[in-house]
C-alpha cells in the first residue's frame, strides 16, 4: 500500500467548531477541501481570511455536527461538490461513494480512497491516501466512537481495517477527545509506559490549548485500548471490569467499550 505523502504545498488545518469539533481544511494556499463541516460559518471565515476557494466537501457520516454546514456552504458556493456515504439520507450530497471508490481532488492534485467503517453509525466511511486518513468518529486518539448504530463486531472489524494501513499514516479524527480518552486508557493499562508518556504530552498540549491531532497510527497501536483488544493486559482489564471470562477479541472490545461508556 502506498505511503505517498501530501503533494508539495498542501497543508491541513483544524478549523475549530462547536466545543470540540475540528473541521479539517486541506489547502494549497489557493484551493481548499473541508471534511465534515458541521458549521458553515467557521469555514467561510477561514476561507475569507486566507483567500481560499472551496472546491469540495467530504462527509464521513450523517450526524448533524458533521453535516450541518452543508446547506449554507452550497448556498454560498454554487455547484460545490459534496461527497459522502451512499444511502440517499444526507441532504446536499452531490456524489455518493462506498468501499473501494476513489475521490479525486484535482485542485489539490490528490486522490483519496474510500473505506467503509461502520460501528459508530452504519453509514460511516473514511477517506485515506497520501499517508493520511480522515476517519470521522470511528477512531479517536486513544479512543473510538460510541456504538450508536453498529455492533461491537462491526466496530472492531472497522478498526482492524484502519490498523492495516501503513504505520506512518496520520490519523485525522473530528473531535478533541484525547484528554478524556487518555484518562480512560490509563485505567485500562496503568502500566503501559508508552501510554504514560503520551498522557504527559497530551496534558501539555491541552494546557497550552494546542490540538493533539493528527496522531500517527503507529502511536495509536501502542496507546489506544480499542486497537489493543488482542493484548493480554487489555483482556485482563476487561475481565476484571465485567467479572467474566472474555473468550475472544470481540468480547474484549465490547467489554472495554461498555466500560468507557460508563467511565
Amino acid at each position: 500500500m502506498t505511503t505517498e505523502s501530501l503533494p508539495s504545498g498542501v497543508t491541513i488545518y483544524p478549523i475549530p467548531a462547536f466545543t470540540d469539533n475540528y473541521i479539517w481544511c486541506v489547502h494549497n494556499h489557493r484551493h481548499a477541501v473541508v471534511v465534515d463541516p458541521g458549521d458553515a460559518q467557521p469555514v467561510l471565515t477561514y476561507l475569507k481570511d486566507n483567500d481560499l476557494r472551496l472546491s469540495a466537501v467530504l462527509i464521513t457520516h450523517h450526524h448533524r455536527d458533521h453535516t450541518g454546514g452543508i446547506a449554507k456552504l452550497v448556498s454560498a458556493i454554487p455547484e460545490l461538490p459534496v461527497i459522502g456515504p451512499r444511502g440517499g439520507h444526507i441532504r446536499g450530497l452531490t456524489k455518493s461513494v462506498s468501499q473501494g471508490d476513489t475521490v479525486t481532488l484535482p485542485t489539490l492534485d490528490m486522490a483519496l480512497h474510500v473505506m467503509e467503517v461502520p460501528g459508530h453509525t452504519l453509514d460511516h466511511i473514511a477517506f485515506f491516501g497520501h499517508n493520511i486518513i480522515f476517519c470521522g468518529d470511528t477512531l479517536f486518539s486513544a479512543g473510538c466512537g460510541r456504538l450508536f448504530e453498529g455492533s461491537p463486531e462491526q466496530m472492531l472489524h472497522s478498526l482492524n481495517k484502519i490498523k492495516r494501513l501503513p504505520a506512518s499514516t496520520q490519523v485525522y479524527c473530528t473531535h478533541e477527545y484525547t484528554q478524556a480518552n487518555v484518562n480512560f486508557a490509563l485505567a485500562v493499562e496503568p502500566d503501559n509506559q508508552a501510554l504514560s508518556q503520551f498522557a504527559q504530552w497530551v496534558a501539555t498540549q491541552r494546557a497550552e490549548n494546542r490540538p493533539t491531532l493528527p496522531t500517527p497510527l503507529s502511536q495509536q497501536k501502542e496507546v489506544n485500548p480499542f486497537l489493543r483488544a488482542h493484548e493480554l493486559s487489555v483482556k485482563s482489564a476487561g475481565e476484571a471490569y465485567c467479572e467474566n471470562t472474555l473468550v475472544d477479541e470481540v468480547a474484549v472490545f465490547a467489554a472495554i467499550r461498555r466500560w468507557k461508556d460508563e467511565f
